[in-house]
């Protein structure tokens, strides 16, 4: 069903959003910050988009998320004017593109790679089926990239290995979200059978990681950790430990990133019961004893907190 406030006649469409963006990298009578923009200076803007359309979607609110979907769909509205004028690419064919991908990864949707076409009624695949079909054809595409990069004029000899070139890690994006990215490295390797057998060895793992970091904490003792040999130590130590969560997480079938949003969003909503007491009292948080703190805590955690905001949380341990 489509809201009512979204039936108007003289609704804008996007060719007229496409317009807007003509018009803001006028030379002559544009707007003159959107004028001074590249790819590059956006990208940080696009990034802060997407993660106000996630975090709109936690919140619920529906008119939320319509504007953040605009503001993101700007940004690629934005790409899109940037290519054009260089005459690199423009909308179309970023459309094109992205429904010729889709086509060719739903096999199981559009019969022969036709996007009109349908399957006879009760045609269908399993969970299983359709994710093996789609990491296949990823790596057909892989592969058809590789093949079409050596045809420019590079040699297929492999004399030594280039990672740019021959590793499978190469196209995942180093900019992601560092929990994401460690979960897309772990399934790329997983792919090729670098993985552990079982989970328990994952968490035997884990703890090992743990142990070793509180070796270089102990080590640390008497020294500044900001002294740079120890940050760096537990720098390390504190990553393979992050790692390692992810790992135990794919384990688990839990999305990291999702998993720690939750989290974030039970102490944020905890952490608010506490302070909406204390703020009752006329009393400063930090004029409260821990032991009281820690009194309000369990209480939060017992369901006290509901009303104060959406969700629940943590101080150190759920």
């Amino acid at each position: 069903m489509i809201p009512q406030t979204d039936l108007r006649m003289d609704m804008y469409t996007l060719d007229d959003l496409q317009y807007l963006m003509s018009r803001l990298r006028d030379p002559r009578q544009g707007c003159p910050w959107d004028l001074k923009q590249t790819f590059e200076s956006i990208v940080h803007h696009t990034l802060e988009e997407a993660y106000e359309v996630a975090d709109a979607i936690a919140g619920g609110n529906r008119d939320e998320i319509k504007d953040e979907l605009g503001d993101l769909l700007f940004q690629v509205i934005f790409y899109a004017q940037l290519g054009k004028e260089e005459a690199s690419f423009n909308f179309e064919g970023i459309v094109d593109n992205v429904v010729q991908k889709l086509v060719r990864r739903h096999p199981h949707v559009f019969p022969d790679g036709d996007l009109r076409a349908t399957f006879p009624e009760g045609t269908k695949s399993s969970d299983e089926q359709i994710k093996q079909q789609w990491e296949r054809i990823k790596q057909e595409e892989r592969l058809l990239k590789h093949m079409q990069q050596n045809s420019l004029g590079e040699s297929s000899e492999r004399v030594e290995f280039n990672a740019d070139e021959h590793s499978i890690l190469r196209d995942v994006p180093r900019n992601l979200p560092s929990l994401n990215l460690a979960e897309k490295l772990q399934k790329r390797a997983a792919q090729k059978g670098f993985d552990w057998p079982e989970l328990d060895m994952v968490l035997d793992k884990l703890q090992e990681e743990i142990a070793e970091l509180r070796h270089e904490l102990k080590v640390a003792e008497g020294k500044s950790l900001h002294e740079p040999e120890v940050h760096a130590r537990l720098l390390d130590e504190m990553g393979d430990v992050l790692f390692c969560c992810v790992n135990v997480a794919r384990f688990v079938k839990v999305n990291p990133d999702a998993a720690l949003r939750s989290t974030n969003q039970k102490f944020i909503s905890r952490f608010h019961f506490i302070e909406a007491q204390l703020f009752k009292r006329g009393v400063d948080i930090e004029a409260v004893p821990l032991e009281e703190l820690d009194e309000l805590w369990e209480r939060a955690k017992d369901g006290s907190s509901d009303g104060i905001t959406s969700g629940s949380v943590i101080r150190s341990s759920v």
